[in-house]
């Protein structure tokens, strides 16, 4: 299992456009192969701020994700709205506590 999270930064301005666009993908991405859940967050201090976080099966469930048209096509949408470079870290499971 990779869970994977996603810092995305966006223009101030821009903030609504990204909500709208997660809104209408985030049904489809659930529902790619190997997804198990994904959500969206926002940084409490800053607004323009955030975060993706995705579990997937493993790393040829996201990669398929990641290559495929929903992807291209949401991704084309999203990156003209940021204000910074997106980072992404894709991390193994060790401990719950």
């Amino acid at each position: 299992m990779i869970k994977r999270i996603v810092k995305l930064t966006f223009q101030e301005d821009k903030i609504d456009a990204f909500k709208s666009i997660f809104d209408d993908s985030k049904t489809k991405i659930r529902g790619s192969n190997g997804c198990q859940h994904v959500e969206l967050l926002q940084s409490t201090s800053t607004p323009n701020v955030f975060f993706t976080f995705s579990v997937w099966d493993d790393e040829d469930a996201l990669n398929a994700y990641r290559h495929s048209d929903l992807f291209k096509a949401t991704w084309q949408k999203t990156k003209a709205l940021f204000s910074d470079k997106p980072q992404a870290w894709s991390l193994d499971f060790i401990d719950a506590g």
